[in-house]
């Protein structure tokens, strides 16, 4: 009776899942089937050219090791600004953390094309950060700070920074202060205590932050298209590049493809560390 009630039960949740399995295969894995199958064609004919090309082909070389330099340094600015820019926020008056988050997430309500552009108009050479360097005296003349990698940087840094600050907040306001004041009432300092207590704790958080910032920052595409002024060509603008002038589908395929087993490369490697189940929980 109860093996048959167990069956009834597994054939039930198999029929309330099914929508979102076929969601799923319809929507995600008949395109990387077919994303992977183009990047073996050439024409009707079967092909490791799209592969020898991206090995052997200096220009995607420098593509991929740029869009993997920015990605990496917008990390790195993340970490830098965000950690401590949470920690605080975890620490202080309830009033004072919730205004700050609120400042943090009103960027969303913006369109990222419209934040974009805005970088545009404050890093021109007569903008208004040149302008301020010149009316105090830090420069003599105005700074290329777009067009280039630079004002690339500074636009990416801007846009994945909430995609930081929100994971690792939530992980750090799930740390018992208590367990601090048990660390210092053994005699720990307040410099200890952190680096021995709070910040493993804070190591989901942190590297579930760091990692969704780095993922997405691989992708971009119209912040390194208008900033970078043509002159910056990440993986995304060589390929719509391959797609939209030069019709090469099975270029760009082979491309996505490479990058997306060195996504899963690396999800892999974090998954050695930190579990993603923890990581994504918020720790």
């Amino acid at each position: 009776m109860s093996s048959r009630r167990g069956r009834r039960e597994e054939a039930w949740q198999w029929a309330i899942s099914a929508p979102a399995i076929l969601f799923i295969v319809f929507l995600l894995v008949l395109p990387l089937i077919w994303l992977l199958w183009l990047s073996f064609r050439q024409g009707d004919d079967f092909t490791l050219a799209h592969y020898a090309r991206i090995a052997f082909d200096p220009a995607y070389a420098e593509s991929m090791w740029l869009t993997l330099r920015l990605a990496l340094a917008v990390t790195f600015l993340c970490v830098i600004v965000g950690y401590p820019l949470c920690y605080m926020l975890a620490n202080t008056k309830p009033w004072i953390s919730n205004l700050c988050l609120i400042l943090v997430i009103v960027p969303f309500w913006t369109s990222l094309l419209v934040r974009t552009y805005a970088w545009l108009v404050l890093l021109q050479r007569s903008g208004i950060v040149n302008n301020l360097l010149l009316k105090a005296e830090l420069v003599e003349q105005p700074l290329y700070l777009m067009h280039n990698a630079t004002g690339t940087l500074i636009g990416m840094f801007h846009i994945m920074l909430p995609f930081f600050v929100l994971p690792l907040y939530a992980s750090l306001k799930r740390i018992d202060a208590d367990l601090l004041k048990a660390a210092a009432s053994v005699g720990a300092s307040p410099w200890t205590s952190f680096w021995r207590v709070y910040f493993p704790l804070s190591s989901s958080g942190l590297v579930a932050g760091a990692l969704l910032v780095f993922v997405v920052s691989l992708g971009f595409y119209i912040t390194p298209a208008l900033l970078g002024g043509g002159k910056t060509i990440t993986i995304s603008i060589l390929l719509e590049r391959n797609v939209n002038l030069f019709m090469e589908w099975g270029s760009a395929s082979s491309v996505a493809t490479v990058f997306l087993l060195i996504m899963g490369l690396l999800f892999w490697v974090a998954n050695r560390f930190v579990s993603l189940e923890r990581m994504f929980e918020g720790g």
